[in-house]
């Protein structure tokens, strides 16, 4: 599909973004943060097969962070005490092993710092001229951090993140509740609206949400993958959205 035959994003009452891998690269620094962590966590236990980069994009990409724990450990039949979101990083429960993910995510972000894709800043400057509401809808508890470490917070009026998500009792993606949720908080119809995703867990839950478009960003999980998870359109870069 050619720029000529994408959609209009400005035609839509909104666009939700998600944000890491959508908005700013940082699922490099989860995706680093997270082979460091369960390395040294399946070589401790003796945990077979060893984690791979593809166990980030079956199991822990899009969702929430304790979920994805618990789904990728389940996918070696380990099974640990859930635990509480306090819970130490020594703590061998699923919200600890969590915790301990978060520690060298926070450091490598502290350290090296984050800037939004180009092509994604100048969508959502197109987007902001012609006056379409936007929101970021993200898994993550970090979106806050990220978002002001990118300099771009205050371009969106609602961030539906994974403190909301946990506060409120939103399941992860793949479940609609998020989409929808965030639809609500930005006050538009979802069926006149736009999702933004790399995850195929969360082109599911826009796609389960009733979004009249969901837009598929491929940064390695596959344009088919996308596709087959329910994204009508799939680009490699949302520069494709801007002329």
């Amino acid at each position: 599909m050619t720029a000529d035959e994408l959609p209009d994003l400005t035609t839509y009452d909104g666009v939700l973004f998600d944000l890491d891998g959508v908005l700013t690269p940082t699922a490099e620094v989860h995706m680093h943060a997270w082979q460091a962590m369960f390395t040294e966590l399946f070589t401790d236990w003796g945990i077979t097969p060893a984690y791979t980069e593809r166990d980030y994009f079956d199991y822990l990409d899009g969702k929430k962070r304790y979920d994805g724990v618990a789904s990728l450990l389940r996918s070696r039949d380990v099974e640990v005490p859930w635990g509480e979101p306090s819970d130490p990083t020594t703590a061998d429960t699923v919200c600890g092993i969590g915790n301990r993910k978060n520690v060298v995510f926070e450091r490598v972000l502290r350290d090296e710092g984050i800037a939004p894709y180009p092509g994604s800043l100048a969508l959502v400057e197109k987007l902001q001229a012609a006056g379409v509401p936007i929101a970021v809808v993200s898994s993550s508890k970090n979106a806050e951090e990220v978002l002001r470490a990118a300099g771009i917070r205050d371009r969106f009026p609602v961030v539906m993140d994974g403190v909301i998500a946990e506060n409120e009792n939103l399941p992860s993606k793949p479940a609609p509740d998020v989409f929808r949720e965030a639809a609500r908080m930005l006050g538009v119809d979802p069926a006149r609206s736009v999702a933004v995703e790399d995850a195929h867990s969360g082109v599911q839950s826009a796609a389960a949400a009733g979004y009249g478009l969901v837009v598929g960003v491929d940064r390695g999980v596959g344009a088919a993958t996308l596709i087959a998870s329910g994204a009508h359109v799939v680009v490699d870069d949302l520069a494709a959205f801007v002329s």
